[in-house]
């Protein structure tokens, strides 16, 4: 019999123990390999192992903060405060009922949106007192004159203001000559805005009126107002020894609560100077309302934002709703502070009823309709 001829092995060497990793599993790793490089199928390097912990199923992912963090959390923050005021707004205007007369409100003229369009406000202040908060001694009831008469031109950019001294005589519609400020007695508002409309030939859109019962209470949400003004010392209904109220100023710089505030406003006669006048008086009143509108826009008063707003659309009686007068806020905020113009009169006129009035000439008057119009 032949004999069966060998079969051929392969033979392969082992590398060095140094070589394979060490035990079986080295010995069958480097096998395995040197088998791959003689056939041509080596495998392509994958990608390196993560180095990142697994994530636990439901865990919560801590995400460090950083200063760009830090600022939007407070932006949205201050967003959302800014929001909420601005709906206890609408809800405190929607909720009032003290508003003007149908018979005001067709007096006016119709314009557009306040914080976009250039609307005319005018702004009213009357000397008539309410059981709530009047002075012992003060009259309650009845017509009342208006205390202070204010033009505001806001919206749309524009910004200006023209004061007109309550003794200014004009002809009032249907009445004669009279002072300006006898119009609110006679006729009510809308025979204010007409008497207004007619003397300076410019169109009324808006008119608001300063509630002295709640207006106290609106400074005092924001915690007082600062005020610089020179020495005061008036009695209001005969001063605190007579019931009224005694109000005490020293020159520079005041701090003072509502209260205070509505004494200020309606000083006629200060012991500190008794040389000033109606015109003194309306710039006092200009002070306040700058005053009011620089803590509107402190830090101070931002923290204050919602209970400010509660009381805002209550210290005013006025034809706009609620977003409007929203807007109306808005709009005064960001047109920044122009100083108020006072309708200056140029002599006086002894009324038949022995009154002494303020005449304006027409060129006067003309000159300030204009710079007022153009904001």
């Amino acid at each position: 019999m032949p004999e069966d001829p060998k079969p051929d092995y392969s033979r392969y060497r082992s590398r060095p123990r140094w070589r394979r990793g060490g035990g079986k599993d080295g010995a069958r790793e480097d096998a395995l390999q040197e088998l791959r490089e003689e056939r041509g199928t080596t495998p392509r390097p994958g990608p390196a192992p993560s180095r990142k912990a697994p994530r636990v199923p439901g865990a919560r992912r801590v995400r460090r903060l950083t200063p760009g963090r830090v600022v939007a959390l407070v932006l949205k923050a201050a967003l959302a405060w800014i929001l909420l005021s601005a709906i206890v707004f609408l809800v405190s205007a929607q909720i009032q009922e003290t508003k003007i007369s149908s018979a005001a409100e067709n007096a006016l003229t119709p314009g557009g949106y306040t914080l976009t369009s250039p609307s005319t406000i005018l702004v009213l202040g009357s000397d008539a007192r309410t059981k709530k908060t009047a002075e012992p001694g003060s009259r309650v009831g009845g017509p009342s004159r208006a205390d202070s008469i204010l033009l505001v031109r806001a919206g749309g950019g524009t910004s200006a203001r023209l004061s007109i001294p309550r003794d200014t005589v004009v002809d009032i519609p249907g009445n004669g000559r009279n002072k300006i400020n006898a119009a609110l007695a006679i006729g009510g508002t809308s025979l204010m805005v007409n008497t207004v409309e007619a003397y300076l030939g410019i169109e009324v859109n808006h008119v608001t009126e300063v509630d002295f019962a709640n207006f106290p209470a609106l400074i005092d949400s924001m915690g007082g107002i600062n005020i610089r003004t020179s020495c005061v010392i008036s009695r209001i209904n005969g001063g605190s020894r007579n019931g009224g109220y005694t109000l005490r100023l020293k020159s520079g710089e005041n701090h003072i609560s509502g209260k205070q505030a509505l004494a200020l406003a309606r000083t006629r006669k200060n012991e500190c100077n008794p040389r000033e006048n109606d015109l003194t008086r309306a710039r006092r009143q200009q002070k306040i309302l700058a005053a009011i509108k620089s803590r509107l826009l402190s830090p101070a008063t931002f923290v204050r934002l919602p209970w400010v707003s509660w009381r805002a659309p209550q210290a005013l009686r006025s034809d706009m709703a609620g977003p409007s007068l929203l807007g109306l806020f808005g709009a005064i905020a960001t047109g920044g502070s122009p100083a108020t113009r006072i309708l200056r009169p140029s002599g006086g006129v002894t009324l038949p009823d022995g009154g002494a009035g303020l005449l304006v000439d027409d060129a006067t008057k003309r000159r300030a309709v204009r710079r007022f119009l153009r904001g």
